[in-house]
């Protein structure tokens, strides 16, 4: 492989920690700004959406950019990188529900099909971190 090939292909290469850090660090300031509206306002009508953007956006993603920077190998291959865009589409999609339903935008059965996708996204997604966990975090 040439030089140039190389330089090509390290370009294009994911950050995966990076990348959780960036995700997580959105759903962080998502999750603050919300926090400062129901404190102001004192209604606390969000506060589940609240904790799921906190929980689900920025504790996990956090963990996971930790991770992958603690055991590089776990952030080679396919598997970090289906494990990010699987956490990303699904936690992004559930907490869009999730707050659409506390506003009273949708109802519970809107819902319905996309949000047991969605969930079950974000189930694939922690999947292929155990299992990248197993494998790579030696």
């Amino acid at each position: 492989m040439s030089e140039d090939t190389s330089k090509i292909e390290g370009d294009v290469k994911m950050n995966v920690s990076r990348n959780f850090l960036l995700l997580g660090s959105a759903f962080l300031i998502v999750g603050i700004v919300m926090g400062m509206y129901m404190g102001g306002s004192g209604d606390h009508s969000l506060a589940l959406s609240h904790a799921h953007i906190n929980l689900l956006g920025f504790v996990l993603s956090a963990v996971f950019a930790l991770t992958y920077k603690a055991y590089p190998a776990m952030a080679e291959g396919r598997l970090a990188s289906a494990h990010f865009w699987l956490h990303l589409v699904g936690a992004v999609v559930v907490n869009l529900l999730v707050f659409l339903m506390l506003a009273q935008i949708i109802t519970e059965a809107a819902m319905v099909p996309i949000a047991p996708i969605s969930e079950f996204l974000v189930l694939l997604g922690v999947l292929a971190f155990g299992w990248n966990v197993l494998q790579n975090a030696h």
